[in-house]
């Protein structure tokens, strides 16, 4: 039997399944994992001026010491871009200036784009022992990284409330603690990206799932479907990129990286899959 709390967080619709008949339980479950998320959009979300994001971006070129957890987000971010040649790179939220993914038709003129470009870029963030300096106008973005680290701290607050198995669903990026209580793997559904494609559903007992795309972020004109996912070097929609990438890692935070990565290889995707050796499914 699953047992569900549902809330929203971080923009999305939240789901903790407990795989037990013990509802006193699941609801402890439920209120633990929720308030773990809670606890990370407050600190994370570039919505909030008094989040560490919010404090960071306001800096205006002066330096910021920052705690322990957020040291540890700051390292991965500048791991991802370094291995991904500038792909993964969290100072390019600030693009949103000129893009604006709702449906619409409305792409932005590339001298908009050209005029944000100079405040992109990690190698112009000064990061050394713990201590971050942004040039004044930049600011940080962990959109790509914070909902997947929710998730894997989610299961952390599970696993250590008790070990009955637990699926944490976060908008879709999702983790569970282990197969179900009898032994069998968790359905998971991943849902069509149009009218023309067709839900799948996947099954796992372990590790997690993320998925990228342009299914409800994305602009469209004269045919072509501009995905919210951008190349940080130039500030446009990828070419040729799937229409969504999702990957099964051993956490969530690895998953969502490697399928945003995957995104922006664009015509690239399966080959760079491939050679990772990432366990993933692509539409096109």
């Amino acid at each position: 039997m699953v047992l569900t709390t549902r809330f929203k967080a971080m923009g999305s619709p939240c789901e903790v399944q407990v795989d037990c008949t013990d509802a006193a339980l699941a609801a402890r479950i439920g209120a633990a994992v929720e308030a773990e998320a809670r606890r990370i959009e407050s600190k994370f979300s570039r919505y909030l001026p008094e989040s560490v994001v919010g404090q960071i971006n306001a800096l205006a070129g002066m330096g910021m010491t920052l705690d322990a957890e957020t040291r540890l987000l700051m390292d991965y971010a500048a791991h991802c871009h370094a291995i991904s040649d500038g792909l993964f790179d969290i100072t390019s939220g600030i693009l949103r200036r000129a893009w604006t993914f709702d449906g619409s038709d409305r792409v932005p003129d590339p001298a908009q784009v050209a005029d944000i470009l100079p405040l992109v870029g990690w190698g112009k963030v000064q990061w050394h022992d713990g201590v971050l300096t942004l040039l004044p106008g930049m600011e940080l973005d962990f959109g790509g990284i914070a909902k997947e680290y929710a998730v894997d701290m989610g299961v952390a607050r599970a696993r250590a409330e008790t070990d009955v198995p637990v699926l944490i669903n976060f908008g879709g990026d999702l983790c569970v603690t282990g197969p179900r209580a009898d032994g069998g793997r968790w359905r998971v559904l991943i849902e069509a990206v149009d009218d023309t494609s067709a839900a799948a559903w996947l099954e796992i007992d372990g590790g997690a799932i993320t998925t990228s795309g342009d299914a409800r972020r994305y602009v469209e004109r004269a045919g072509r479907r501009y995905s919210h996912i951008l190349d940080p070097r130039t500030g446009m929609s990828i070419a040729d990129a799937p229409r969504a990438v999702t990957v099964a890692a051993p956490t969530c935070v690895e998953a969502g990286v490697l399928s945003t990565l995957a995104m922006l290889q664009g015509p690239g995707c399966e080959a760079f899959l491939e050679q990772e050796g990432v366990t993933a499914w692509v539409i096109r």
